[in-house]
This record gives C-alpha cells, sequence and structure tokens, in this order.
C-alpha cells in the first residue's frame, strides 16, 4: 500500500508500472532481447562500479547542471525516445515531454510514438529531439525530419543499431508480433480488462491509440500490427557510414548517433558525419544480446573521440549515483529510457517529474561525499 501512495526509486515505479499495466505492455517495456543477459549487465555493470567517498571537501553548494549544445540543462540527463509511451498513460509523450520542459532537460520523441509531432509540440514550449530509424522508405523519412523541423525539434537523434530486429522472447510469449490461438487471445484479453486503470486512463476515450507519426504512411491501418509491419519492412538493413550525408543534407539541426558501441564505429562516424553527439547504446538490451554493458564500452569511446563531440549513454541508468558514474567514466550526459517510462506508467506526468526531482537529489548527494561542485568537475577520480 505505502508504495501505491509514495513511490519513491526507479525500482519503486517499476513495481508499480507493474501492477498497472496489461502484461503484455510491461513486457514489452521491461524487456530485452533472447536471454536478457545485456539487458541485465546493463544495470548490474553500473552496481559493480563504487564511489570513492571522500570528506572535509567543502560541498556547501553543490551544482547538478550542465551545459549541453549551448543550453543549461538541471541534470546531464535527458528523457531517452521510448517507443509506444502513448499506450503506458493518457498521451503518454505529451505528458513526459511537458514534464521534461518543466525540469528542464531535453525530450525525445520516438518515431513510433502515439503521439504525434505536432501534438508534442502543441503541448510544450520550448524545443525537444526526434529519433528517427534507418529507413528504406527515403521519401517518408525526409517528410519526417521535415515536419520534426517545423516543429521546432533541435535535434536529430538518429539510430543505428535497427537495422535488423533482435528477438523479444517476452514479446513473441505474449503475442505481441505474432499470431495467437483463440485461448491465448481470450487469455490476454482478459488480462487487459483486469487493468482498471489502465483502461479508464489510456484505453478509454481520448485521441486513438496509434503511431501519431506513421499515419501518413500507413494511411489505412487498422492495428498496431500493421502499423508494425510497415516498420519491420521499412527497416533498412542495406544502409552504410556513407548514407549519412543524406541525413545531413535533410536535417539542418543537431545530428545524434545512438547505437554506438565500438571505438572503431565512433571513429568512422566522425570521419563520415562529425556528428554533433554520440550515444553509446546498446538499445537498452533490446537488439543483439551478450555485448557489453554501456558503461563498460564507454571509456575507450571517449578516448576514441576525445572533446571532438558530445558524448551520451544510455542503458542501465537507475539513479543519480548512475549518471555521476557514467560522466565520471566519461560521458557528457546521459539518456535515460525505462526510468521515465516506469514513472510514467505509474503517475503520469507527476510521476516522471517527481522521478527526475529524486534523480537531481541523489546526484546532489553522490557529488558532495565524493568531493565535487559541478558536474564539469566530475572524472574518473570519482571511481574507487
Amino acid at each position: 500500500m505505502s508504495l501505491d501512495l509514495n513511490p519513491v526509486s526507479v525500482a519503486d515505479y517499476r513495481a508499480l508500472a507493474r501492477k498497472r499495466l496489461p502484461t503484455q505492455l510491461f513486457d514489452y517495456l521491461d524487456g530485452g532481447s533472447y536471454a536478457e543477459r545485456t539487458l541485465a549487465d546493463n544495470v548490474e555493470a553500473f552496481a559493480r562500479l563504487k564511489l570513492r567517498q571522500r570528506v572535509l571537501r567543502d560541498v556547501g553548494k553543490v551544482d547538478t547542471t550542465t551545459e549541453i549544445f549551448g543550453n543549461r540543462w538541471t541534470i546531464p540527463a535527458a528523457l531517452a525516445p521510448v517507443g509506444f509511451a502513448g499506450m503506458f498513460a493518457h498521451r503518454g509523450e505529451v505528458q513526459a515531454a511537458k514534464a521534461a520542459e518543466k525540469f528542464g532537460v531535453p525530450y525525445t520523441l520516438s518515431t513510433v510514438g502515439i503521439c504525434s509531432l505536432e501534438e508534442v509540440a502543441a503541448a510544450t514550449t520550448k524545443p525537444f529531439w526526434f529519433q528517427l530509424y534507418v529507413i528504406k522508405d527515403r521519401g517518408y523519412a525526409a517528410a519526417l525530419m521535415k515536419r520534426a523541423h517545423e516543429a521546432g525539434c533541435t535535434a536529430l537523434v538518429f539510430t543505428v543499431d535497427l537495422a535488423v530486429l533482435g528477438a523479444r522472447y517476452r514479446d513473441i510469449r505474449n503475442g505481441m508480433n505474432a499470431p495467437m490461438p483463440l485461448g491465448k487471445r481470450l487469455r490476454v484479453a482478459a488480462d487487459y480488462a483486469r487493468r482498471l486503470h489502465w483502461l479508464r486512463h489510456v484505453a478509454i476515450g481520448g485521441k486513438p491509440l496509434d503511431f501519431g507519426n506513421l499515419r501518413e504512411a500507413v494511411p489505412h491501418a487498422k492495428g498496431f500490427g500493421e502499423f508494425g509491419a510497415w516498420v519491420a519492412q521499412n527497416l533498412d538493413p542495406a544502409m552504410t557510414w556513407k548514407d549519412l550525408e543524406w541525413v545531413r543534407a535533410n536535417w539542418p539541426g543537431k545530428i545524434i548517433i545512438k547505437g554506438v558501441m565500438d571505438a572503431e564505429d565512433a571513429r568512422m562516424a566522425m570521419q563520415t558525419l562529425a556528428p554533433d553527439g554520440i550515444v553509446v547504446s546498446n538499445h537498452g538490451g533490446r537488439q543483439l544480446d551478450s555485448t557489453p554493458a554501456t558503461i563498460d564500452a564507454l571509456p575507450a569511446i571517449r578516448e576514441e573521440v576525445g572533446d571532438a563531440t558530445t558524448v551520451f549513454l544510455d542503458g542501465g541508468i537507475r539513479s543519480g549515483l548512475d549518471i555521476v558514474k557514467a560522466v565520471a567514466l566519461g560521458a557528457d550526459a546521459c539518456l535515460l529510457g525505462r526510468a521515465w517510462a516506469f514513472a510514467l506508467a505509474a503517475r503520469g506526468e507527476a510521476g516522471v517529474s517527481a522521478m527526475l526531482s529524486t534523480m537531481r537529489g541523489e546526484m546532489n548527494v553522490a557529488m558532495a561525499l565524493t568531493g565535487f561542485t559541478k558536474v564539469s568537475e566530475i572524472d574518473k577520480s570519482a571511481i574507487a
């Protein structure tokens, strides 16, 4: 009962999200590919890192803010793109974007968000970011970029680790991407029916639950299956580094390449495109299993690119302490994914706002007790 009244940590929000979401949706959010080893290791690798506690350092004024792309962020973390977020809470992308704006960090809208670019733009007053997959239909990809620019998006988060879809066995078991026999369909329907909070706040009334950015691409789609089929058919496994020039030609703002896990690929990105940012990411453990945890891959990539670009990290971040560890090992900032999605499913916009405030408080303590008063001061000496 106390958890329902006052969730605090990301783990609390996850537990509450599990209670409120239909199993099919919770497992889509919570799960990873194959045996989910990378999914688990993303979190465990942070837990294995120990902070070096220091004392008597005059930490009376700790500042958790940082400057990225000329803007001041409340903490060095943005909200990562999470597809389907509008299925976790009523117009979920809008709620998350509003929470991020009020707190003072960027929000990134997924290509496969429920809410469209235009809907998010209408609900916010500051620029947000847009995430785009490698799409075969270059005409539609260009149109999406044009729409994003017109909606005021200042950065394009171009996801490059989805040339093919990793197999997420929870989704297969739950019938997310495959036909189910009648008995299984009835059990899934019954599970949805008993999630009264979800039915009241997400399923009933309001705007249609579809992929808002893809309505023009699949105008006659009758359900998520047809939208999902279009996305799967339009992923482009033939795209190479040279094709990134096409992205640069069609996007006038900042470009962030998401999905880099290898120092050699980071070098190729810099030689080919010189992006404004790189995200060290294994897609939250949802693509290729048995890859390194992102925090373990980070130092080599930071060393490779030096200060030539902004380095972000996502995957496994569950607290402000994790953010401090990531910055200590070379990240300029982090992208939060499941952390905000769990909070959204549990408490909507208020949950996302509270989760971000908790992370700021955790950062404040971690910085004070490792002897740092500014984010720019945090370095490897913070790690024991």
